[in-house]
């Protein structure tokens, strides 16, 4: 009746679909480099501890600015997503600590929720629910250890804290004598000798 015929239909309908997902800007293959940086600031937002996995801001210059901005931006509100600067940002404040996990404008938030949520509740086991800046300060290489467990270079690589708790402790253990503290030493002589005794 028109002319048109069912294939040169389908033809036409798929040519206008596929043009369209090329010219989507937000349109990316998918990934398994989720994270694109771990923050930790405190309450006057300077930084406790950064991790960048990749470029997006590559000197220490534009990283604090960055981290200037999402500070002035979340330290007042009470929700945990925001997107900034086209990044999606999930974030969770507790006394004095601001946890920030990035990650681009189309990644899934609720996985980079469960990175947040996994850190937040490894460090507050590791720290007897004592998370705040002091606390975190004196156990800096647990944080180290446990943000190594839960993310490597933007991968995922585990969401559950008890897992990430019980690998820091296994890690943690096995520290060369020549890294350890004078008080780490003495602490393991001591249990040698107890045990030798105890014998």
């Amino acid at each position: 009746m028109f002319g048109f015929t069912v294939s040169t239909t389908n033809e036409f309908l798929s040519s206008i679909v596929v043009s369209n997902l090329h010219s989507l800007k937000f349109y990316t293959e998918p990934s398994l480099y989720t994270v694109k940086a771990v923050l930790i600031l405190d309450n006057d937002g300077d930084r406790l501890y950064a991790k960048y996995y990749d470029d997006t801001y590559p000197t220490v210059k534009e990283q604090k600015a960055f981290e200037k901005n999402i500070f002035n931006k979340t330290h007042r509100t009470d929700s945990e997503i925001a997107l900034l600067e086209g990044l999606t940002v999930v974030y969770k404040s507790n006394i004095d600590l601001f946890f920030y996990v990035i990650g681009s404008s189309h990644e899934n938030e609720l996985m980079l929720m469960a990175v947040l949520n996994c850190l937040f509740d490894s460090l507050s086991q590791m720290l007897r629910k004592n998370v705040e800046r002091r606390a975190l300060l004196e156990n800096m290489e647990g944080l180290f250890l446990a943000v190594d467990e839960i993310v490597d270079g933007g991968v995922i690589l585990e969401s559950d804290p008890q897992q990430v708790v019980h690998r820091v402790a296994l890690r943690g253990d096995d520290v060369p004598l020549t890294e350890q503290t004078v008080t780490q030493v003495l602490q393991s002589a001591k249990e040698q000798i107890k045990w030798s005794l105890l014998r």
